[in-house]
């Protein structure tokens, strides 16, 4: 693992684990977010949303508001994305809950992926816990198309550019308890 990744993620899960009293006004911003994309309406595709691991923004609440998929991760590298709400959740190949049945849905079939970071910069350079699942799925043709908002408290969202790897597929922008920022991808909508 890169050193400097190493530490920035130190870095920014102790600045994260300061802010956990912000994670309702964050809730209450993707939910604003959501409104306005009209994503909970959208009966006929999925939110791709996260199962938190601790520390993370709780966004479980969106299951009972819109269809919502869940990834599935198989300990190898690959995710794919369920829906989550007619089947069981069972750990996965992480140990994170998740659909334990259903077909893999397509990328086409998502309307919005959200996704947890640890620390985003300006330009949709997202730093994770360096598993590369996001990376790999995003790096995909048709997820390409996706829109993707990282979702963080404000302070890990940094003007300093984080360290780039030649398959990080930049994000469309961010939401934190200030509101949705977007970079100038063109994609973002």
């Amino acid at each position: 693992m890169n050193r400097d990744k190493k530490q920035l993620r130190r870095h920014f899960r102790s600045l994260r684990t300061g802010q956990l009293d912000l994670f309702d006004s964050i809730r209450a911003c993707v939910e604003a977010e959501l409104s306005s994309r009209r994503c909970i309406d959208d009966k006929n595709r999925y939110l791709a949303i996260y199962w938190p691991l601790p520390g993370e923004i709780d966004l479980r609440f969106l299951n009972h508001q819109t269809a919502v998929a869940l990834p599935v991760a198989d300990g190898s590298g690959t995710m794919t994305f369920r829906e989550w709400g007619k089947t069981s959740l069972e750990p996965d190949g992480c140990s994170i809950p998740a659909p334990s049945q259903g077909p893999d849905l397509l990328a086409s079939e998502i309307s919005l992926l959200l996704v947890p970071a640890l620390a985003m910069d300006r330009s949709g350079i997202r730093l994770g816990y360096g598993g590369g699942y996001y990376d790999r799925l995003r790096a995909q043709q048709p997820w390409r198309s996706v829109p993707a908002l990282g979702v963080l408290p404000q302070i890990c969202l940094t003007t300093t550019p984080l360290p780039r790897e030649p398959w990080d597929v930049p994000f469309n922008g961010w939401i934190t308890e200030q509101g949705t920022g977007l970079t100038d991808l063109k994609s973002a909508s």
